[in-house]
């Protein structure tokens, strides 16, 4: 039996009150992967090549310091 098969078996096992879940995460797993914007894209090669800026802080002192440029 596949993979495909026994889980299509298990589904039949299910009570409807909890194939909601099912129904939700089995959507989540069919979508495909994102692949990133020319933007991003370009971002990741620019820190890849030792530019950009990095930050280690908490998500308040970024976005303070965002607000200051």
């Amino acid at each position: 039996m596949s993979n495909r098969e026994f889980a299509k078996s298990l589904i039949d096992q299910i009570p409807e009150n909890r194939l909601f879940y099912v129904i939700s995460y089995l959507q989540g797993a069919a979508v495909p992967d994102e692949t990133p914007n020319a933007e991003t894209l370009k971002a990741f090669a620019e820190l890849d090549g030792g530019g950009g800026c990095r930050f280690s802080g908490t998500t308040e002192e970024l976005f303070s310091r965002l607000m200051e440029d």
